[in-house]
């Protein structure tokens, strides 16, 4: 999955097409002083790099079979500027391609994206906060010789596309917002073999148990109104997978038959409860959960007999120094965890609004 990144300090600034605008910036969330004082300070995670407004909401991560990295930017805190992918190299940053709009929406608004088996790059085009009514969709970026040679389609009819995991040659998706008939509190995650991506778009039923379904959840709506569920998603050395509530922070872990079929779902006991979880990877070697807490402007570790600790966290701030501005994704490369810097927070979140600085951060952990 994501396991590096070239740590550069750099603004950026990509070619923008015309998008309706729906500025959000600055918009307090309500948040209260209380939640500002009780948050602690952490850790000491460093700046990265700044990026122009035209990037304001950093996002998911991922890593090419040559080396380069690309990240997503759905730009949800000012869509004003549409929704892009970039790309990293050692020396610079390069626009890497423009993404088609939905065609109801007339948005683009990619989160998590990962390189699959075929060398092509898939992205989860989220498009809940523009319609609501099961528009978001999984897509297929096209790579010839390093270059897009066209985005397209390959699964329809999600609520709210999120993660995306590649293992083997089956892709995992969460979707945060896959309500039931009897359930509107609900999510799910997905999967889907390369072999169905090749032939042809996959229309999902909405408010079913599709055939595509491999686990539904159910989030128990706090304080912050959120009921968004399944975030983060990634598998630990066994082939079992971890995904985390945005709005609960329960953290779920899956184990799978033999076949890809579930086998088992529990919630993992946890020495301390974690309030949210939105992005999340798992270092392999040692099965540690690193994740983003989200609405506490934290990172935190999970260890495999479920110990608990805040590896930094901070109140809340505009990110301009590196410290945490609402964390959406984390990235493992050796002893160094990058973080993107989201910035567009929900009510009761210690981040209280988007801001016009626009950063990532990483921190070097002890070896």
């Amino acid at each position: 999955m994501k396991h590096f990144i070239m740590p550069i300090l750099l603004g950026v600034g990509l070619a923008t097409g015309c998008q309706k605008k729906e500025n959000a910036k600055s918009v307090d969330t309500g948040n209260l002083d209380s939640t500002q004082e009780s948050v602690s300070t952490i850790g000491d995670p460093k700046l990265l790099y700044t990026l122009a407004d035209r990037y304001n909401t950093p996002d998911g991560l991922a890593l090419a079979p040559d080396g380069s990295v690309y990240l997503s930017v759905p730009n949800l805190a000012d869509n004003s500027y549409p929704g892009v992918i970039v790309k990293f190299a050692p020396d610079s940053v390069q626009f890497f391609t423009s993404l088609p709009v939905h065609p109801d929406t007339k948005h683009a608004c990619p989160m998590d994206l990962a390189f699959g088996p075929d060398g092509n790059l898939y992205y989860a085009d989220n498009q809940y906060e523009n319609d609501k009514n099961y528009k978001s969709r999984l897509m297929r970026i096209n790579m010839q010789n390093g270059k897009a040679a066209g985005v397209e389609p390959v699964v329809t009819g999600f609520g709210l596309s999120n993660a995306v995991v590649w293992k083997g040659n089956t892709i995992y998706v969460t979707d945060s917002q896959w309500d039931m008939p009897d359930n509107d509190k609900g999510s799910a995650i997905f999967h889907f073999t390369l072999d169905e991506l090749k032939k042809g778009p996959i229309v999902l039923k909405p408010k079913t148990m599709d055939s595509h379904v491999l686990a539904t959840f159910t989030t128990e709506v706090n304080e912050t109104g959120v009921d968004n569920g399944a975030d983060g998603l990634d598998y630990d050395s066994k082939g079992n997978f971890y995904t985390g509530s945005f709005g609960d922070g329960t953290l779920y872990k899956l184990t799978l038959t033999s076949d890809g079929k579930l086998a088992s779902k529990e919630v993992v006991n946890v020495s301390e409860k974690v309030l949210c979880v939105d992005g999340l990877i798992i270092d392999r070697k040692t099965d540690m959960i690193y994740l983003c807490n989200s609405r506490m402007n934290a990172i935190m570790t999970v260890a495999p007999d479920g110990k608990v600790s805040t590896l930094v966290q901070n109140g809340d701030t505009d990110g301009k120094d590196g410290r945490i501005d609402q964390p959406a994704e984390v990235l493992l490369k050796g002893n160094r965890l990058y973080i993107t810097d989201y910035d567009n927070p929900n009510k009761r979140f210690v981040n209280t609004k988007a801001d016009s600085i626009h950063t990532m951060s990483y921190i070097d952990l002890a070896k």
